[in-house]
């Protein structure tokens, strides 16, 4: 993982959890590695794990099943897209649109 230092390491692992859900990495009911092994995949404190894991259960992206480890929501695609659409029509799109009027282009050459 590459990580980005404008930003906390555990909202881009969520980021990075939520592209493999996007991508079609991690399916519904896919079970993700525990905190340990994350941790030790990327190279980050398992305590930042935990806490990116707790954001994505508290946002239904993924649960527990006690004993077993931690698996991708039936919905979670679903909240992920509404989740990530929201997020680049309030944070990205702006910029994008901003920058098109600067240069001065048309939607032809945006076609191209």
């Amino acid at each position: 993982m590459d990580f980005d230092s404008n930003k906390p390491i555990y909202l881009q692992i969520v980021d990075g959890i939520c592209e493999k859900i996007l991508s079609s990495e991690l399916k519904p009911e896919d079970r993700i590695s525990s905190v340990r092994e994350y941790g030790a995949e990327i190279g980050v404190n398992p305590n930042t794990v935990v806490r990116s894991y707790e954001k994505l259960t508290n946002d239904g992206i993924i649960y527990m099943k006690r004993g077993l480890g931690y698996y991708v929501t039936a919905d979670a695609l679903s909240l992920v897209l509404e989740k990530e659409r929201k997020e680049f029509i309030e944070n990205e799109l702006p910029k994008i649109m901003k920058r098109i009027k600067l240069l001065n282009l048309d939607i032809k050459d945006l076609v191209k």
